[in-house]
């Protein structure tokens, strides 16, 4: 499942090869591919930093890790409840709070801004499903700032 939001859009890895994901991106002529994982690493095959990255290389995609926009692993609980219940609303503010409401997250969403300005990109994290991923934040404030730069 993909979201689309500005020059950005976002992508999990659940249930696919990493065939099916590198098709994916060159079907939505990804050029660059944002890993916001905090640890590039994976118990499945062909996910782990090196593996993806050496993939999406022989695609024609750039890897990106971002691993200061990671999730923290004790805040992950949190998603999989919904965004409406305290716990799901607390988890999703704690990520805000460590690693977009920082003077680090402002400048790694700066950066994401160029890259998508100049580039199509896709934020990669493993749930499937934005509603349960930290990379929905990310997209957000990806997403506020690109319109910032569109109105002003």
């Amino acid at each position: 499942m993909w979201t689309e939001r500005g020059g950005a859009m976002g992508i999990g890895y659940e249930g696919r090869t990493i065939a099916e994901l590198v098709g994916e991106l060159r079907g939505l002529r990804v050029t660059t591919l944002v890993d916001v994982r905090l640890n590039a690493i994976s118990r499945k095959r062909g996910f782990s930093k090196r593996a993806l990255a050496e993939a999406l290389r022989a695609a024609g995609i750039e890897y990106v890790h971002r691993p200061d926009l990671g999730n923290p692993q004790d805040n992950r609980a949190g998603y999989a409840e919904s965004w409406q219940s305290e716990t799901g609303r607390e988890a999703r503010l704690r990520y805000t709070d460590y690693a977009i409401a920082t003077e680090a997250g402002h400048a790694a969403i700066a950066q994401l801004v160029d890259l998508a300005i100049q580039q199509r990109i896709a934020l990669l994290c493993f749930e499937a499903s934005e509603l349960h991923c930290h990379r929905r934040e990310v997209l957000a404030a990806l997403h506020e700032r690109l319109e910032q730069l569109v109105h002003a």
